[in-house]
C-alpha cells in the first residue's frame, strides 16, 4: 500500500465510515472562476439537444467476466459478487487484485463514441461492488490501491472528454457491497435489501453522511468537467427521500449546473424510470431496458444494453443487431427522449469487438441523418405504420423503417407540406401529392431511411 498510516485523531473517523480514508499532502487549490448560475432550461439545453450517449459499465467485475468456478451468473456480469456468493475477501482477492486493464486508451473510447454519433460518455465511477475507479481521498478501496492498474481512470476519461470536446458524465451507485455501513453485513445476500424492505442498516445514515455524499463531492471538485450526476441503487429501505432531496441540493450545492437524474431520489417507477405522482428530486426519468409507448411530458432517457448484460459477459451473445439500435434510438428521439447506450468493455480495457462493429454502422448512420436527431423534438403527429417522425421548427423527419414496395409514402393528413426531399441527398427533390410523397424504387438506407419535410 502507498498509503501512509493516519494520525490518531482520524480514528474514530474510521470507525464511522469502516474504510481507512488517505493522508496526502494538500496543496493549495487554484482559484475557480465564478460559476455563473444557469436557469433549468439553459442548464438542461445541451442534454436534450445531445439526444445520444455511451453508458459504460466498467470495473473489476469485468475480469470473471459474469462466470466463477465454471458457474455463469444470472443477468449483469457487474452483479457476480451478490449473484455467486463471493464473501468481501474473496471478491478483493479473486476479482479486484487482478484487475490491471493495460490496453485502456481513454482517448480511443471517447473517439468510438464521438465516430458513433454520440455526444456524451456516462462512466461508472463506483458500481455496487463498492469499488472506486479514480484516486480517492475517502478509500484505499480504488483503482490506485487495490488494484495493480495504479492509475486513475476517471480522471484519464475526463480529459479525452474534454480534449473531444464530448460532456462527461458519472454514474454512482448508492449501493455499497464493500461498506460495513451500507449493506455489506447481508452476505451472501447483499441484495436483500431490494427484495424485502424490512431489511435495513441503522449505521447506513453514517455511510451516507460520511461516505457517500463526500465522495460525491469530491468526484464534482476533483474533475471539474462533469455534467451528469447518474445515480442507481435507490432501491434500498436505507436511503430515503428525505437523503435524496438532501442529495440533490447538496450536488447543485457544489456545482449548480449539473444534471442529476430522478435516481437520486425514491420517486422512480420501477423499470418504467418515470416518477411516480409527488415532489421528487431529478432532473429527467430513466426508463431501463424499454422505451415507453408512448410520449412523456418531462426530460427522459432511455438506457439499453448491447445484449443482456451491462458488464463485460462474454457467454452473452444475444447481441441486438445495427438496425435495431438504430431503430430504437429513432423511436426514442421522436418520443422525447435521449437514448444511453452501453458498453461493457472487457478486462484488459477494450471493447467486444460486436460493439465496435455496431458502433460503427450507428456512427454512418448518424453522419448521414444526425440533423433528423441532434436537437430535434418529439413527433407531433401520431406513429406511423412505417416508422417515426422527429421534428424540429418548420420541419419534420420522416424516418422509414418499412420502405413502402408501391413507392408511395402516406403522410399524417394534417401536415401541410412545402417541399420534401431525402435528408442523404437533399439536392433530390421529392414529388408530393395528396399528403403523400413518391419515393425512389430503392431505400437510401439500408436500415433507417430518413425524408425531411419542410412544413407550409
Amino acid at each position: 500500500m502507498r498509503k501512509i498510516l493516519q494520525m490518531v485523531v482520524f480514528s474514530v473517523f474510521i470507525l464511522n465510515i469502516g474504510c481507512a480514508p488517505k493522508q496526502k499532502k494538500k496543496e493549495k487549490a487554484p482559484e475557480k472562476a465564478k460559476q455563473v448560475v444557469l436557469s433549468d432550461d439553459e442548464r438542461m439545453e445541451w442534454w436534450r439537444d445531445a439526444r445520444f450517449g455511451m453508458f459504460i459499465h466498467w470495473g473489476p467485475y469485468a475480469v470473471p467476466g459474469g462466470e466463477r468456478n465454471g458457474e455463469i451468473c444470472k443477468g449483469g456480469a457487474e452483479w457476480i459478487m451478490d449473484k455467486l456468493d463471493y464473501t468481501i475477501e474473496d471478491y478483493e482477492k479473486e476479482v479486484t487484485a487482478k484487475f490491471n486493464p493495460v490496453e485502456f486508451d481513454a482517448d480511443k473510447w471517447v473517439k468510438m463514441a464521438k465516430d458513433a454519433g454520440m455526444k456524451y460518455i456516462v462512466l461508472t465511477s463506483k458500481h455496487h461492488d463498492g469499488f472506486c475507479m479514480w484516486d480517492s481521498e475517502l478509500t484505499d478501496y480504488d483503482v490506485m490501491d487495490a488494484s495493480p492498474y495504479k492509475k486513475d481512470i476517471v480522471k484519464a476519461l475526463s480529459e479525452a472528454c474534454r480534449k473531444a470536446d464530448i460532456h462527461f458524465c458519472l454514474y454512482h451507485s448508492i449501493v455499497d457491497w464493500h461498506q460495513p455501513q451500507a449493506q455489506a453485513p447481508l452476505y451472501p445476500n447483499y441484495n436483500a435489501g431490494q427484495k424485502d424492505q424490512t431489511v435495513v442498516n441503522p449505521e447506513f445514515p453514517k455511510y451516507y453522511e460520511n461516505y457517500l455524499k463526500p465522495m460525491v463531492g469530491e468526484l464534482l471538485t476533483k474533475y471539474d468537467n462533469v455534467d451528469v450526476i447518474w445515480f442507481d441503487g435507490d432501491w434500498i429501505a436505507d436511503y430515503t427521500t428525505e437523503m435524496g432531496k438532501d442529495f440533490y441540493s447538496y450536488i447543485r450545492g457544489i456545482k449548480p449546473n449539473v444534471i442529476v437524474n430522478n435516481r437520486v431520489d425514491k420517486g422512480r417507477n420501477g423499470m418504467e424510470g418515470m416518477d411516480k405522482e409527488g415532489n421528487f428530486a431529478g432532473d429527467f426519468g430513466t426508463p431501463e431496458q424499454e422505451i415507453p409507448a408512448t410520449g412523456i411530458d418531462s426530460d427522459w432517457e432511455a438506457c439499453m444494453t448491447m445484449n443482456g448484460s451491462w458488464g463485460y459477459k462474454p457467454s452473452d451473445t444475444n447481441w441486438k443487431s445495427s438496425e435495431t439500435l438504430i431503430q430504437h434510438l429513432v423511436d426514442i428521439v421522436s418520443k422525447g427522449g435521449n437514448f444511453l447506450l452501453n458498453i461493457g468493455p472487457d478486462a484488459q480495457g477494450l471493447f467486444p469487438p460486436e460493439s465496435v462493429e455496431r458502433l460503427a454502422e450507428m456512427g454512418k448512420w448518424t453522419k448521414a441523418n444526425g440533423e433528423s436527431i441532434y436537437g430535434a423534438k418529439a413527433s407531433p403527429y401520431d406513429r406511423p405504420d412505417w416508422g417515426r417522425y422527429t421534428s424540429k421548427e418548420g420541419v419534420v423527419y420522416a424516418h422509414v423503417f418499412d420502405w413502402p414496395k408501391d413507392g408511395v409514402l402516406h403522410l399524417n393528413p394534417n401536415m401541410k407540406i412545402k417541399s420534401a426531399g431525402l435528408l442523404a441527398d437533399l439536392s433530390t427533390t421529392l414529388d408530393v401529392v395528396d399528403h403523400s410523397i413518391k419515393l425512389p424504387a430503392e431505400a437510401p438506407d439500408q436500415y433507417v431511411s430518413v425524408v425531411k419535410i419542410v412544413l407550409q
